[in-house]
């Protein structure tokens, strides 16, 4: 079996985690999207870890300081640890080449599509990226998965809108939520367990 500690989610922030309210950074306006408690519950405790990567253009476009993200980061912290789910990091990318903050208006490899992000978490937390999964509510989430070597799911939720399809930007799977995105992931990797999912307090011990 592979090992639990190794294996993580991904999560895009806005729109797949968070309801997208566009360049907020206000932890007041921050709500959570439908089935995301219960999806991360589920996932926390079959042994995932759960990794926030989000681009945060705002930073290069002058909307708002990049130590606004740290306070963002925080409140994420503080609200999934009142439901028991640690969150094992959050990257973001400051940066956009049409920025008008010199220092952060730059093409680089950490804004999605591009997978930078996922490659720094997986060096600096032990991850096995062929192990691990990816899901967004836009393309760019997908192709930053697949080309960080991660298994994709997209949740299809309206926010994509230009579906410029490649094999580099097909999800492996299409959901509704990110609690059915949890669901499809255990199913995956824990076929032996029969559906419908237990619930997470269900769940035995092997497969946390």
């Amino acid at each position: 079996m592979q090992n639990s500690s190794s294996r993580a989610v991904f999560l895009d922030k806005d729109g797949t985690l968070v309801e997208n309210v566009p360049y907020n950074v206000d932890p007041t306006l921050i709500r959570w999207c439908e089935g995301a408690i219960d999806g991360l519950r589920r996932l926390h405790e079959a042994g995932y870890k759960l990794f926030v990567i989000t681009n945060q253009s705002g930073v290069a476009r002058g909307y708002f300081e990049e130590t606004a993200l740290a306070i963002v980061e925080q409140h994420l912290m503080q609200e999934l640890a009142q439901f028991g789910i640690p969150l094992a990091g959050f990257y973001y990318c400051p940066h956009h080449p049409e920025g008008t903050i010199a220092p952060y208006a730059i093409n680089c490899n950490c804004r999605k599509p591009e997978p930078g992000l996922l490659l720094q978490a997986a060096e600096e937390h032990q991850l096995d990226l062929a192990a691990s999964w990816f899901i967004g509510d836009i393309l760019h989430d997908v192709g930053a998965g697949r080309a960080a070597g991660c298994r994709t799911i997209l949740i299809d939720n309206g926010n994509e809108t230009e579906w410029k399809l490649s094999p580099q930007r097909l999800p492996h799977h299409l959901v509704s939520d990110l609690d059915a995105a949890a669901r499809v992931i255990l199913a995956i990797d824990y076929p032996d367990v029969s559906l419908p999912f237990p619930s997470p307090s269900t769940l035995p011990a092997i497969y946390r």
